[in-house]
């Protein structure tokens, strides 16, 4: 009997790639729908920017179950994006390489999703609030970093996931 996955697995690992940022895109322009209707009940409106941490925390108080809410679909979200690169590869590495390229597209399609729905960010200097798990003033970043460590994600889960299949870039020796 055929594992949870081993068709996806049986797929070459380019096409095992391309599916992981298809699902990831996929989730991170929902992640921009639900921070849509999220602005809208914390009463930011569609094209201001993101108030300082403590006006934002200050808005979730005057809401109490939205913080827990908030924070459990987060973790849903990073229990979707792991399981579905378990899926994708049969090897700690390749998982590893997996969940980085979907949590690194995941976060740039969020990115491109509030953009496109909001016209925010305006800049990449714009301050957001990254991760309410757990709820600290720390996650309260600009745009750029983000979106920077997103791309280093992408780019090493891809070795991680190709190389682990024998697929080789331009410049990269070949896995052992």
């Amino acid at each position: 009997m055929k594992g949870l996955g081993s068709s996806f697995r049986g797929a070459s690992a380019r096409a095992r790639a391309l599916c992981l940022i298809v699902y990831a895109a996929a989730m991170g322009w929902l992640e921009a729908v639900v921070v849509v209707y999220i602005r809208a009940i914390l009463g930011i409106a569609r094209a201001e920017g993101m108030p300082a941490a403590n006006e934002v925390m200050e808005r979730f108080r005057t809401r109490p179950w939205l913080m827990p809410t908030e924070q459990t679909r987060e973790a849903a979200t990073l229990v979707m994006l792991a399981a579905v690169a378990w899926l994708a590869a049969g090897r700690g590495r390749p998982r590893f390489g997996a969940f980085l390229i979907c949590f690194g597209v995941w976060d740039i399609t969020y990115y491109v999703g509030l953009y496109a729905l909001l016209g925010w960010p305006s800049s990449l200097a714009n301050q957001d609030l990254l991760f309410l798990i757990p709820s600290t003033p720390l996650w309260y970043q600009p745009v750029w970093l983000p979106v920077a460590i997103s791309c280093l994600m992408v780019g090493s889960g891809l070795v991680l996931l190709l190389r682990s299949a024998g697929v080789r870039a331009r410049g990269l020796p070949a896995a052992r």
